[in-house]
């Protein structure tokens, strides 16, 4: 099995360059990488000379100022660069005749949507029509559908409604570490090694996205370097995998590299 990071940036400028995560991807098993723009930036030639320097090995999921004119001509010469990914929040739109013009620029180029936001902009009218007016567009949803983001409420109701988005066929989940989902309280010392560090709860929400969006709908990410302050790469890693113990080995593939593979990589 090729594990796939779906989720992880590479920056001189922000985060870390490119290095630090080779070298956590080599420790850890992980054949390739997604990078992934960091949000606001649209200068993405840092990222194509990752991808140009580590053949095989990174995909890159750009941006563009989709607000400003040309968005599309610019989404089709990233996509010309080798560019395989666009990062857009489900409400960017463009301005002009079209506001839908870079996300139909990215589906005519073959490109899957790295879709960021928070959970409100996901259940909306607005977005469902996207998804049903572009229905060969990969949408991979990030952050288990803005769950983990501090703007969203936890409500039962939302969590209910990011389930519902799998019913859109063309839509994908990433699914963020243990411990962006229920974070360790600052201040309390960690258990005995070997005991769990995160509650149960953390990997119930897990298996319910599981249940609903099915293994050929989820991929894991690490969100490199940032995790670096949380659980760390390797627990990020090892502590989503165990939660897939027992589960068919075709099913854990998918999740830990296959889906990644098929709608990043080409």
């Amino acid at each position: 099995m090729n594990i796939v990071d779906a989720h992880c940036h590479a920056s001189p400028q922000w985060f870390e360059p490119v290095e630090p995560l080779v070298c956590q991807m080599d420790l850890n098993g992980v054949a390739r990488g997604v990078l992934t723009q960091v949000l606001g930036q649209f200068d993405n030639s840092y990222q194509e000379a990752c991808v140009a320097r580590y053949p095989g090995r990174f995909a890159s999921v750009g941006a563009v100022a989709v607000q400003s004119e040309g968005a599309d001509a610019a989404v089709r010469s990233c996509a010309a660069r080798g560019m395989t990914g666009l990062r857009l929040r489900p409400e960017a739109r463009s301005p002009g005749a079209d506001p839908l013009a870079a996300w139909r620029a990215a589906d005519e180029c073959g490109l899957a949507i790295s879709c960021g936001g928070p959970s409100a902009n996901l259940l909306t009218a607005d977005f469902t029509a996207l998804a049903t007016e572009l229905p060969a567009l990969p949408i991979v949803i990030e952050q288990l559908g803005g769950w983990t983001r501090p703007d969203c409420d936890r409500d039962s109701a939302t969590w209910a409604g990011i389930l519902a988005l799998s019913r859109f066929p063309n839509v994908s989940l990433k699914l963020p570490t243990l411990g962006q989902i229920a974070p360790r309280q600052i201040g309390k010392p960690l258990p005995p090694e070997g005991e769990p560090v995160l509650d149960a709860a953390a990997g119930a929400i897990v298996l319910e996205a599981l249940d609903a969006f099915g293994a050929e709908r989820l991929m894991w990410g690490s969100d490199y370097p940032v995790v670096s302050s949380r659980e760390g790469y390797a627990n990020a890693l090892g502590w989503t995998r165990a939660l897939f113990a027992g589960r068919p080995e075709a099913d854990v593939a998918l999740i830990f590299g296959g889906n990644a593979e098929r709608i990043f990589f080409r």
